[in-house]
Order: C-alpha cells, then structure tokens, then sequence
C-alpha cells in the first residue's frame, strides 16, 4: 500500500481548493474548499514588500487580465501607495532592515510626544524635523547620474562603477573648490577695483624686470600657442598667480583659501573613507559567508520594471564570479609544494627587480627632460619655429604621459605571472601605478625646485640678491602654475587622442575582421585600474597647482565633466565586460587611500612655497614679503591685544602639551573601547556558531525519531 502523499495538478484549478492526497479522492465525504493559491502566496513574507516595489508591479498569482486592469489604475496605485507609506504603521509590520525599524519607531515615539504635549514650540519641532527628511530624500534623488552608475554596474561590474562613483566624487569636491577661489579669491580683487598691470620696464628693482604681456600684433599661431603653454595673454590674467595685486585683505583672503580648500579636501576625502573601510572590513574579515549573502540577501524586493531586474542579476553574477575566481586562486595556493613555493617567490623578485628598473629608467626621463627644457629654449632654431617651442615647453608633460601610459600596461602584464587573487593584483597595480604617477610629479617638481632655489645654494650668483633665480623665472609661482596649467591640459588632450586614435579604430577594427585577425586585435575591456589613477593624478596635479594657479579647480571640473561623458560613450561602445572581474569592497576603501596619499604629498611643495621659498618681488599678492606665511603675522598685530595673546597662546606649550595629553587619553579610551567591542564580537561569534551546531544536532534527532516512527 502506497502511504506515500502525491500531489495532483487539477487541485489547484479555479475553484481554488489545497491539493488532497490521491486516497482522499476516493472517499464519501466532499472536499473542503480552502484558501486560493493567490491569497496564500499573497501572505508569504515576502509579498509583505509589494507596496515598496513601486507601482504597476503585480502581486503572486495575478492573472494577464489583472495585469491590463493594473497598467490602467497606475494612478490610482500610487496614490494608495503615498496614503499607506504617509500612515502610522507599526514597526514591526514594514519589510524594513532593522535598523530602518528603530529609526520608524523612535521617529514615531517623537511624533506621539509632540502631538500629546499640544506645545506650539513642539509643534514647530516636529514640522521642521519632517521638513529636514523630505529635503534629505530630495537631495538623495538628486544625486547625478545614479541611473547611468547603476547601468554601469550592471553590465560592466562593481569595479567599473566605482571609477564612475569616484569620478563623480572628484567632481563635487572641483566644484567646492571653485566656489571656495571665486569667494574668496576673485570676489576681493573684484571690489578692490582695476588690479594694475606688470611692473613697468624701466622701475628701479634689483630683481630685474616682468612684463609678460606681448607687444604690437599678435599672430594667430601665437595666441594658439599661449593658449596652450600658459603664456602670453594668458600670463597676465586671473588664472595665475602673478596676475593679483599686493593688499592686506586680499593676500589674507588668498592664503586662507588654500587652506580652507585643504580642509574641505581633508574632510570629505575622510567620510568616504570611512564609509569604504566598513564595507571593507565586512568583506574582508569573513563575517559574512559570501555565498549565503548574495544567495538570501544581495537582491532587493524594492524592484521594478525589468531593466533593474537584470541589471541586479548581473551585478550579483559577477560579485559571485569574482569570489569564484579568488577561491579557485586561493585552493591553488594551499596544495602548493615547497618547491612550487619557492618558484613562485624567486618569480615576484624578478618581477619586482624588473618593475623598479623601470621605475628608475621613468624617474631619470623626466627629470632630465625638465632640466633640459631650458637649455632648448635659447636655441635660436627652437625661436624661430613656434610648433617647435612648443614641443619644448611640453616636453616634461610628454615625457610624464607617454610613461603613464605605457608602463601600467607593463603592469598589466606583469601582475597576472605573480599569483596572486585578482584583487591582490588589483592593489598591486595600483599601488604601482600610483607609485610611478606621483613620484614623477614629485621629480618633475624637485627639478623646478633646483632651477628657482639654484639648487638650494643661496649664495649662487642668480640667487644671492632675492633669494630664488629672478633672471631666469623672474614670477617664479606663475611658473609653477604654468608647469601645472600644461598637465592638466595635455592629461585631457592625451585622452582624447586615445580615445579617437586607439580605441574606435580598434573597435572599428575588430567589427571588420572578424577572423584570425580581429581575434588578435580582441575586444578591449576597460582597465580600472589605470583609469582610476588618472584621475588620482589629474586631482594631485590640481591640488598642486591651485595655490599658483587660482582657477585650475574650475578648469577640473569642466575637464572632468567632458570626461564623464566620454568615457560614458567609450564603455558602451568600444568596451565589452571584463573577462576578470575584482571585489568592490576592496577598491571603495583603496581609492580613497591613495587619494590621501596624493593630497598629502600634494601639501610638500605648497608648504614648502608657503613657509621657504622667498615669494617673487615683481608679481604676486605677496610681493616685497620676506616669505608668504609673513604675512599672517603682520595681520594677527593688527589685531587688538586681547585676540593677539590668545592666538599667540595657541603656538605655545602650554596650550600644545595639554592638547596632546587630551589627545592621547582619549585615543587610549577609543583603543580600549575598541578591544572590548571585539571581545564581545568574538563572544558572539562563538555563541552563534554555537546556537548553529545546536540546531544541526537538533534537526538530525528530530529526522532520526521520525524515521523511528514511521518504521514501527
């Protein structure tokens, strides 16, 4: 006799009855109707999410017809939506993560309070409160390009949107930054009225004399040329800084802004930190099993329309691809032979031996290549030809590009040999690049540095009388401004010549062959990478930059907008999924890092600008001051005694040494606050590993009485 329950199709027909087991068909007494399999599947937990998914999504079960009925009624949906979300629902009825619950629960406690007391004052409370949140969520929806990043996402991976969500980042702080120079910058020398020309050519001054503005006509192949290098016409504007007059107010103003910039800089650079370092040590540390995580909780019931839908599918596919990939990496390290092991290690010295090499080779190019600008310059074939003279005043930045731009695929190759996980080689290729990017702006910077400090030999003959090299960069800052105007532009024009000359043709290229010949060609896939750290070194160059030239910031923004849209257009068109993909929780907190690190070692030079190096005596808002922080101090003795002693009391020790005992009793409390915090993380880990082996042991008792009763 079968005992066995089967389950037959036609008990789930219209009439809407639970499906019977085959030996209750043939008993005297009718079926009981019950529930239909719409309202049952209607009460799974997760239908509790319907009103969230937005309109027009239908609920389990519903028929073609209902749908049509649901197209028609998409207003009416909505506003039902809007009048359930605005009710006081309880907590414990939302499909909300907990911590959204709590929110709900207090936000509630705080209305029930305010509308209880009948107090005007609370009243206002709580409307300026719940005005504060409707402005957040307006603001949220504003966020630029959140659909195209999640497109991006979904079809390239995590690691191609985080290049797009640092782009976007690095254009909000341009943005901030030009606000800042325009305010506190442009605005002064505004209303201080017409700010006066050069020195004229025959005033008295041991340091020589500056006019850079051009004399009688100017040719059109010379405007195009001062366009480019920053002189001419353009030397003598407010893009750099020689062109602003000397003035109490407006040198203060000029100086506070670097630092207020700085800060800005600092702060959010540090809160998207932060917020990347979380998610980083979630992922790292193994407290979620990757796998169950994206299984039960990477897809969001919030949904609709079904270009989300598979835009989230694909996302999840490649975070599953990549744990995948690192896990097969991983299994093939742990069965390695001592010998296999040793082999692997000589192979990553050779490899590093070979990439500091080439490090070395990039360093000396650039650094002659600065120092011999000069000596070019004043031969008398370079003068007479202007496309000539300009190959020469770019020859630093060119030498710096075409090293950018072929080592890290150097890298590119070389990463894969060392066997490493792809995001191992991820961060080494970064750190890499990242390496070869800064420190040849570093060189670049220490070169220009010998020329205006004549090496750091005061007593030289160009330098004994005003302290830097006045015959040869008599507006020594307006040279560094230049130095940096020439990155940045050539930076965008390099890009664009890739992008026109490399990738659609070779897209173009690939379309046309499709044989032997368009398979070695192959479809480029977009290096994150190396394209994140160009970003990295056109915000460094900027940061560098902004002190000698103002409105470099706002020239940022314009260039990182242009290249938002077109490397937009260069991914959807020219590029195909990458083959290999890498974890985002890794580059959301790296990123940021080696941002850090780039506007860290962006400070030396301004700082040494600021506090060494004599500033120009013929240009500049500072010109005729022993040193530009000078004037600081000249300002803080105008200021009346009270305000004097206390800033003055800031510099000294006994308000430092207290400061710093403070600091550190607080940093040891966090410590310590920090330790306990992961004993009892730990504590809890066992227990809940605990409490699983309980329900495991649980469960095989409960099928081994099973099993026992159904045998007797």
């Amino acid at each position: 006799m079968d005992e066995s329950w089967a389950w037959e199709p036609e008990a789930w027909g219209l009439s809407g009855g639970w499906p019977a087991p085959r030996e209750a068909k043939t008993a005297v007494c009718p079926p009981v109707p019950g529930p239909s399999l719409s309202s049952v599947l209607n009460e799974l937990p997760s239908a509790a999410t319907l009103r969230y998914r937005g309109p027009g999504v239908l609920p389990w079960g519903a028929l073609e017809e209902e749908a049509e009925d649901e197209q028609r009624s998409f207003q009416a949906l909505a506003e039902a939506a809007q009048k359930e979300l605005q009710g006081p629902r309880p907590s414990r009825e939302l499909p909300w993560p907990m911590q959204a619950r709590r929110a709900h629960r207090k936000s509630l406690a705080r209305d029930q309070e305010a509308l209880s007391s009948g107090s005007r004052a609370t009243h206002w409370a709580l409307l300026l409160r719940r005005s504060k949140e409707k402005v957040r969520e307006g603001l949220n929806t504003l966020k630029p390009w959140a659909r195209t990043l999640k497109r991006i996402g979904g079809q390239f991976g995590a690691g191609t949107e985080c290049y797009f969500s640092l782009l976007r980042f690095l254009l909000l702080l341009n943005v901030l930054a030009s606000v800042l120079k325009a305010c506190m910058v442009l605005l002064p020398t505004w209303l201080e009225g017409t700010p006066p020309g050069p020195p004229a050519a025959d005033a008295p001054s041991p340091c020589g004399s500056y006019n850079p503005r051009p004399q009688g006509l100017v040719t059109f192949p010379t405007q195009l040329f001062s366009l480019l290098s920053g002189e001419g016409f353009l030397e003598w504007s407010p893009l750099f800084y020689g062109f602003y007059p000397t003035g109490p107010h407006l040198a203060i103003t000029y100086l506070c802004s670097t630092f207020a910039v700085g800060l800005v800089y600092l702060l959010l650079i540090l809160h998207r930190s932060v917020s990347g370092l979380k998610q980083t040590l979630l992922a790292e540390s193994g407290a979620l099993t990757s796998y169950s995580h994206l299984v039960f909780s990477a897809w969001d019931f919030g949904l609709s329309g079904e270009v989300h839908v598979r835009l989230r599918q694909r996302i999840i596919f490649y975070e599953l691809q990549v744990e995948l990939e690192e896990a097969v990496v991983r299994r093939q390290a742990a069965v390695r032979t001592l010998g296999q092991q040793a082999r692997v290690w000589l192979v990553r010295v050779l490899l590093n031996l070979v990439v500091l090499a080439l490090l070395g080779a990039a360093f000396y190019g650039v650094y002659w290549a600065t120092g011999a600008t000069v000596d070019l310059q004043e031969m008398p074939l370079v003068q007479e030809m202007p496309l000539l003279k300009l190959v020469v005043n770019y020859l630093p930045s060119i030498f710096i590009s075409v090293f950018n731009f072929v080592l890290p695929l150097v890298f590119n190759l070389i990463a894969p040999l060392e066997g490493y996980t792809r995001s191992c080689q991820i961060v080494l290729i970064l750190i890499r690049t990242v390496f070869l990017r800064l420190a040849s702006l570093l060189v670049l910077l220490f070169s220009l540095w010998s020329q205006i400090t004549c090496g750091g030999d005061g007593e030289a003959e160009k330098c004994k009388t005003c302290g830097y090299n006045y015959k040869d960069l008599p507006c020594w800052e307006t040279r560094l401004g230049q130095e940096m105007y020439k990155l940045l532009l050539f930076d965008l024009l390099a890009g664009l010549a890739v992008m026109l000359l490399v990738q659609f043709p070779r897209k173009l290229f690939c379309g046309l062959c499709p044989g032997a010949v368009g398979r070695f060609a192959r479809t480029q896939e977009f290096q994150v990478p190396d394209e994140v750290l160009g970003l990295i070194y056109a915000q460094t160059v900027v940061w560098v930059g902004s002190f000698f030239c103002p409105l470099l910031p706002l020239l940022n923004t314009a260039k990182f907008l242009l290249l938002f849209y077109l490397k937009k257009l260069t991914l959807f068109s020219t590029c195909s999924p990458a083959s290999r993909t890498f974890r985002a929780s890794t580059v959301n907190f790296f990123f940021p890092l080696v941002l850090l690190l780039g506007l860290a070692i962006s400070a030396v030079p301004v700082l040494y600008s600021i506090f060494l190096i004599p500033p120009s005596k013929l240009c500049g808002p500072f010109r005729g001051q022993s040193s530009i922080w000078a004037r600081i101090p000249e300002s803080i003795g105008s200021l009346p005694q009270t305000a004097q002693n206390f800033l003055f009391f800031l510099g000294t020790q006994a308000f430092a040494v207290p400061l710093l005992l403070i600091s550190s009793i607080l940093m040891a409390y966090t410590v310590a606050l920090a330790n306990s915090y992961g004993r009892l993380i730990s504590k809890l880990k066992r227990q809940i590993e605990t409490e699983a082996q309980n329900k495991v042991f649980l469960a095989q008792r409960a099928v081994a009485l099973s099993s026992a009763n159904g045998a007797l």
